[in-house]
């Protein structure tokens, strides 16, 4: 059984989180399945249209057999009804574009990680009242490495992962992590659309592996 200590030791592990969403059911599973070969073991599929439901359900039926030891959250998660309806699907964990207290509180009763997204220390210091082990500054792009930096020390402990807007690029990696975040959200600058329209699974693969190199080289 997955549990909350898990999900978030993947997530530090990798120091990298990749996420995306897909109208195609198959090739939403083509894509994780491709993360997986790369080596990527926990993943955000995002709730970004009317198939997210029906396509997380898919893809957890159809992984987990021979992915046993993959974690799969789900993001852009805003209410309590949205939380639930994907706990019930299986979700690993929660992430949020906003702090909702009520979808930390139904995320944790359920023993599952929540991740919300913070822009202001204001949102960062709600969240921790709410127990969030680790908080997602976005967007990122807007924020800047800079951002961590200046508010860290205001929130000694805390872990933070950026989202939105970091490049793959060794520069940008490190400047993040040199920020003080334990790891990067990276949507469409590694999952593109060309690649999900194109099915390009082995440009895929190699930017995964060239993502989780970066990653490790720059925490140490």
């Amino acid at each position: 059984m997955q549990t909350k200590e898990n999900a978030l030791q993947a997530i530090l592990e990798q120091g990298l989180l990749p996420l995306f969403f897909y109208e195609n059911p198959e090739v939403s599973l083509q894509v994780v399945k491709t993360l997986y070969k790369a080596g990527i073991r926990t993943l955000e599929y995002t709730n970004r249209g009317e198939a997210a439901l029906e396509n997380f359900r898919y893809l957890k039926q159809e992984l987990s057999q021979d992915h046993p030891d993959l974690h799969l959250g789900i993001g852009t998660i805003k209410t309590t009804s949205e939380a639930q309806a994907f706990l019930e699907a299986g979700a690993d964990y929660i992430v949020c574009p906003i702090v909702n207290p009520e979808v930390g509180n139904l995320t944790h009763e359920a023993g599952m990680l929540w991740i919300p997204g913070c822009f202001t220390p204001t949102e960062i210091y709600t969240a921790q009242q709410r127990n969030a082990a680790l908080i997602k500054l976005f967007p990122a792009n807007i924020l800047g490495p800079g951002y961590v930096s200046s508010i860290k020390e205001l929130f000694a402990g805390q872990l933070f992962m950026p989202t939105g807007g970091v490049e793959l690029e060794e520069a940008n990696f490190r400047t993040w992590f040199k920020a003080g975040v334990c790891a990067v959200g990276m949507g469409s600058k590694l999952i593109s659309k060309e690649i999900l329209v194109n099915g390009e699974y082995n440009v895929l693969h190699e930017l995964t592996l060239k993502a989780m190199g970066l990653a490790k080289a720059c925490r140490l």
